[in-house]
């Protein structure tokens, strides 16, 4: 099988050495309100202990999870130990998931409280990347607490990068003016915010990519739509890394030996 070890590539200039392959962890510890085009049971600690194993042996060592993820935060901190150097954490702030609604808050001191809980929930006493999770409004969020405090966490060394998750191209430039990264939607369907794209490559900012294959809907169609889509995420030079958010091992296998094919003609 192909590995994706000798693809890891920096994050911007945060330092942090990443994967061209994330594994995003919401289908870990929530299927309620979320996307994709068919329901799913949440795997058990087995599972997820022998897909983060082979996570691992693929080449993989970016994790994305969030508190809006569920229990997704609490699962991995007892699954991760003992391996937490081998591991880049990148969670989430703003928003919190509860009773299958979401509910935003940008505040400095729930900033600095989600934090701590997720230190708390990985076992860890650093994350290497927190990411504001917009609600959409990304200019007025970024006008809110939320950037001042991330700064004063990264200072405090509770975190080591931080950026934005944001829906709006406005959004992730004016994010990425002072913060490390952002994460962008791109993708066969969406290519809206690929002025964000631009504007990191300009700057030496960090880019990680969500929804790279339209949260699975991509993966319903034409004639090797994986392929298809991962050649188009990875067309920009400025994509440092796209999220992607299976607990499907025979998938997480394709996915790997396709974008291993794929950098290898770069």
């Amino acid at each position: 099988m192909k590995t994706l070890h000798s693809f890891h590539r920096p994050l911007g200039t945060t330092g942090l050495t990443v994967s061209p392959l994330g594994l995003g962890t919401v289908k870990i510890g929530r299927n309620q309100g979320v996307k994709y085009p068919s329901g799913f049971e949440l795997p058990d600690d087995s599972q997820v202990r022998d897909l983060l194993a082979l996570a691992r042996d693929a080449g993989i060592n970016l994790l994305d999870t969030a508190p809006a993820y569920g229990t997704s935060e609490e699962r991995l901190g007892p699954l991760l130990s003992g391996q937490r150097q081998e591991w880049i954490l990148c969670s989430k702030v703003g928003e919190e998931f509860d009773n299958g609604e979401s509910r935003f808050d940008f505040s400095a001191a729930h900033t600095r409280r989600s934090v701590e809980r997720s230190l708390q929930r990985l076992h860890t006493d650093y994350l290497d990347l927190v990411l504001v999770h917009s609600d959409g409004n990304d200019l007025t969020v970024l006008e809110d607490e939320v950037y001042p405090a991330l700064q004063q966490l990264k200072q405090e060394g509770l975190i080591r990068g931080y950026g934005f998750s944001g829906k709006t191209v406005e959004g992730g430039i004016r994010a990425l003016e002072t913060g490390d990264c952002a994460m962008v939607t791109w993708n066969l369907r969406e290519q809206a915010e690929r002025p964000v794209l631009d504007y990191a490559q300009a700057h030496g900012k960090g880019i990680l990519v969500k929804k790279a294959l339209a949260s699975g809907h991509i993966c319903l169609e034409g004639e090797d739509p994986l392929t298809a889509g991962f050649e188009l995420v990875f067309s920009h030079p400025a994509v440092t890394s796209a999220i992607i958010g299976t607990i499907n091992p025979v998938h997480l296998r394709q996915n790997v030996e396709t974008v291993a094919r794929i950098l290898e003609k770069k």
